[in-house]
């Protein structure tokens, strides 16, 4: 009888093991996020906007006096955007006062569709088999919606779901990550797409006021689209693994006018920038690092930091210490949105010019592409051969809400397609980032400038 027991003992405890081996598969089966591929966006070469030609159509602002000129080739000139970005067509073309619906549809299609051509192409899944479409694009949403066109160019299934997400600024992208894998729990062995880009040819800012011109120096044209699955059977051939994500929205008046899209005093319509950002994306990235870093970071790590915290508080020393972000992280993608962004994580984080490369040379390369952005300096790391297999790579993004959003990637494996940056990633790092105009418009500093009205001066001094 005894003998019996144990049998029926082990019996149970074997179905019992089974059954919890079967139930943790399934679960890692919905949870799981691998990236299959990316694919971002390169304009065409006529559609290049070096530095001569953005002062011609700065110049083209006759609301802009001498003063306002200046600031602005100053910024342009110590932006750390280089001359290879990229423009709308309807700017480069003197359109900018007057943008058309064709306008902006066309500028998006030509970003999302370039980019999903290729990846359907070189990714061998076909439109046919997405189940999630996801696209991000903060001033745009055209009706029908962006994901309805991408739905009806490729004739996807009936049954996809798909997501328009607007107003969410440059940290779009990784909102629609985190999406996917919140609908990857309850979708198994699904297909999705994440497509993001920026509409910046209809929002040319036509004003004078300095708080809404940097986002005419800083963004630029382009996107990318980045294709997820959660059928473990295509693990092989992923390259990265979504280990952990962490979104953070501020709610405060001022984080939540920190930047700000709205008409100034004259009644032109830009994208505010205010006094009180800095201090909304330090507040916007601490409350996320405290969701995101328990996850990613060994608890030796945590630990040790917590210890060294506690004994600064009680000491009352005003220096912070900082959390090692190399203990369990090898890459960082840092936003791309200006080079002051990219600075300051960079202190906040304790990152070294080696780790934060790959943003700023994206940024002299690319400049601001928005939502986009993160993939391209993605891709810088994956031309560099950089990408180990066992490797975690970090996201961090910023956005208007205020919003800080973040995730943390593992690398399947060594990747080292030279993807968008083919043709250039050789000449980088260049040896220097400063501008190459910096020398021909020192004049525009000199005294003499303060009496002459720009209407009045020989235009030919701009020509490049």
């Amino acid at each position: 009888m005894e003998t019996i027991f144990v049998a029926a003992l082990v019996s149970l405890l074997y179905a019992i093991l089974n059954i919890c081996r079967y139930l943790h598969r399934k679960s890692h089966q919905r949870s799981c996020c691998y990236m299959l591929a990316y694919q971002c966006h390169v304009a065409p070469d006529d559609l290049k906007l070096s530095t001569g030609t953005c002062s011609k159509i700065v110049l083209r602002n006759h609301n802009l006096g001498m003063e306002e000129f200046r600031f602005l080739l100053k910024t342009i000139i110590s932006s750390g955007v280089g001359e290879e970005t990229y423009c709308p067509a309807n700017i480069l073309q003197g359109r900018e006062t007057s943008p058309s619906l064709h306008d902006s549809l066309q500028e998006t299609d030509d970003v999302v569709f370039s980019t999903l051509d290729t990846l359907f192409a070189t990714s061998g899944i076909s439109p046919s088999q997405i189940d999630i479409l996801v696209t991000t694009v903060s001033l745009f949403a055209p009706s029908p919606s962006i994901s309805s066109r991408i739905a009806n160019r490729y004739r996807m299934k009936e049954g996809v779901k798909s997501f328009s997400l607007a107003g969410m600024g440059c940290s779009a992208s990784l909102v629609g990550i985190d999406l996917v894998r919140r609908l990857f729990t309850v979708r198994p062995n699904a297909f999705a797409l994440v497509v993001s880009t920026e509409n910046i040819g209809a929002h040319w800012y036509q004003g004078k006021d300095r708080s809404f011109m940097l986002s005419n120096v800083l963004f630029r044209t382009g996107g990318a689209s980045i294709l997820l699955t959660n059928d473990p059977s295509w693990k092989g051939r992923a390259i990265l693994n979504l280990v952990a994500s962490a979104r953070t929205h501020l709610s405060s008046d001022e984080a939540y006018g920190a930047a700000l899209q709205v008409e100034d005093d004259q009644g032109y319509r830009g994208f505010r920038l205010s006094k009180h950002l800095p201090q909304a994306a330090v507040e916007a990235l601490v409350h996320n690092f405290r969701v995101l870093l328990p996850k990613v970071l060994p608890a030796w790590e945590i630990a040790r930091y917590v210890v060294v915290y506690s004994y600064t508080f009680c000491k009352r020393r005003r220096r912070t210490p900082l959390i090692n972000m190399k203990s369990g992280i090898q890459h960082f993608c840092v936003h791309p949105g200006g080079r002051a962004v990219i600075d300051g994580v960079g202190r906040s984080l304790g990152l070294g010019e080696e780790d934060l490369e790959p943003s700023r040379m994206t940024l002299h390369r690319f400049g601001n592409t928005s939502s986009g952005g993160l993939w391209y300096v993605l891709g810088y790391m994956e031309a560099k051969k950089r990408l180990r297999g066992g490797e975690k790579v970090l996201m961090i993004s910023l956005g208007a809400g205020f919003m800080c959003n973040s995730c943390v990637w593992e690398v399947l494996r060594d990747v080292g397609d030279v993807n968008v940056w083919g043709d250039c990633i050789q000449r980088y790092p260049p040896l220097t980032l400063v501008n190459p105009f910096a020398d021909k418009f020192d004049w525009i500093h000199q005294d003499y400038m303060n009496f002459i009205r720009l209407e009045d001066y020989d235009r030919a001094q701009f020509d490049m």
